[in-house]
């Protein structure tokens, strides 16, 4: 089947678009073009092709028009593109962000597909539940990623420790057990919100709750304290900045530069770490973050995308169709091997068995959550009230002040 570059307007950025040919059955010479916006780097070419490829020889009458966009500026796009009479017919959005386009009552209502053809009950709970408002199914999980424990097995090694830590205590004391042979346990910036949000959902604690329509910051409440006295605990056993964020400097040239033992990072970190130290290449390994119980990982922030359809989508039929195939086992299946991602559902999580660093990411994924499903969380993240409490308790403030504080401000900035 011929495939070509599409020359796009000046309007749209360079994108790969695959294209082919068929008929729809009883309907001779009608061909029906789906535009598919997917972000940068969230699958390859050469999926891209196998995909297009095999649907639109399964679905003869069906072209397909994949459209590559870049992550900067993208929510002014969609937005843009959603307001409009011919959005593209399908449009891949982070997790977090399809409450600010439902907000806009311009999103597609998947909620019958999710429960009728999409297993919506096996799906991972970082991704199902920030494409659900209030009771309705808008963003289809496509793939998660979240981060996991990247560290030196030579360092575990040298320090005696034979097996990954399952439980939050036996991570500490691990981690100061690595400290006495001299070398840094754990590198842990103390503005890593993400990590902190994980401790915080373990503890059973929130970082904004929504009551009566209205959000409120929660950091001040029992349960989220605690999530942040574990964090100063293993912060303070390595010489992570009590000021600045993991990519300041980016922890992983800290990590492949120093004997440091552990950092939390995607897998992925694995490939920065190795091109800055090839001969580090053999001694990295993965464990799920540990819990307060051995039987589960700890709760873990899920990244990852959605796939929602405007409600004017020009071929909205057909549109679902091709949302059905990409959420579907077996495109799912090829995603996760091709790109180590996390699948859409639990129940494929042995998709990615043998991949190390993947099967770890699934493994805290069940446990996966996403940050408060407020069309205005964006706000917060803008001028993040949370990573300056972190700071205030590192540096010796009194935690319940401070998280009193960037509730105050997490609320306004909800509009509570």
């Amino acid at each position: 089947m011929k495939k070509r570059l599409l020359v796009r307007p000046a309007a749209l950025l360079p994108a790969l678009a695959l294209t082919g040919c068929g008929l729809l059955p009883g309907q001779a010479g009608d061909t029906r073009t789906v535009t598919v916006w997917l972000m940068k780097g969230s699958a390859s070419d050469a999926f891209l092709e196998r995909f297009t490829g095999t649907y639109e020889r399964e679905n003869p009458g069906v072209r397909l028009e994949i459209v590559i966009q870049e992550w900067t500026g993208i929510g002014k796009k969609i937005s843009t593109a959603l307001a409009g009479e011919t959005p593209p017919d399908v449009i891949e959005v982070g997790n977090t962000q399809v409450a600010q386009y439902a907000e806009t009552d311009r999103l597609f209502d998947l909620t019958l597909e999710s429960v009728r053809d999409l297993g919506h009950e096996e799906w991972l709970p970082g991704l199902a539940e920030p494409g659900s408002i209030d009771g309705s199914q808008y963003g289809i999980p496509w793939y998660a990623a979240n981060r996991v424990v990247v560290y030196r097995k030579d360092l575990f090694a040298r320090a005696g420790i034979e097996e990954p830590p399952k439980t939050r205590e036996q991570w500490l004391k691990d981690t100061e057990r690595i400290n006495r042979t001299g070398a840094e346990g754990i590198y842990l910036a103390g503005q890593d919100w993400y990590t902190l949000a994980g401790f915080v959902w373990d503890e059973g604690g929130e970082l904004a709750e929504e009551k009566n329509g209205r959000w409120a910051g929660t950091l001040h409440t029992p349960a989220a304290l605690r999530g942040m006295e574990f964090y100063k605990d293993l912060q303070s056993l390595g010489s992570g900045p009590k000021d600045a964020d993991e990519e300041n400097p980016p922890q992983t040239e800290v990590f492949a530069k120093g004997e440091v033992a552990q950092i939390i990072a995607t897998p992925g970190a694995a490939t920065a770490i190795e091109g800055l130290n090839p001969d580090l290449a053999d001694e990295l390994g993965f464990f799920p973050i540990p819990g307060r119980t051995a039987d589960q990982p700890c709760a873990v922030f899920t990244g990852g995308s959605d796939l929602v359809i405007p409600v004017q989508a020009p071929e909205r039929g057909a549109a679902i169709e091709v949302v059905k195939a990409l959420a579907g086992e077996k495109w799912q299946t090829d995603l996760a091997r091709t790109m180590n991602y996390v699948p859409n559902k639990t129940t494929l999580a042995a998709a990615v068995e043998g991949q190390e660093g993947t099967a770890a990411m699934a493994a805290g994924a069940a446990r996966g959550r996403a940050t408060p499903n407020s069309p205005r969380w964006a706000d917060v993240e803008a001028d993040n009230p949370i990573k300056p409490y972190m700071t205030a308790v590192l540096q010796g403030r009194d935690p319940e002040a401070a998280a009193l504080a960037a509730s105050k401000s997490i609320t306004e900035a909800l509009g509570g």
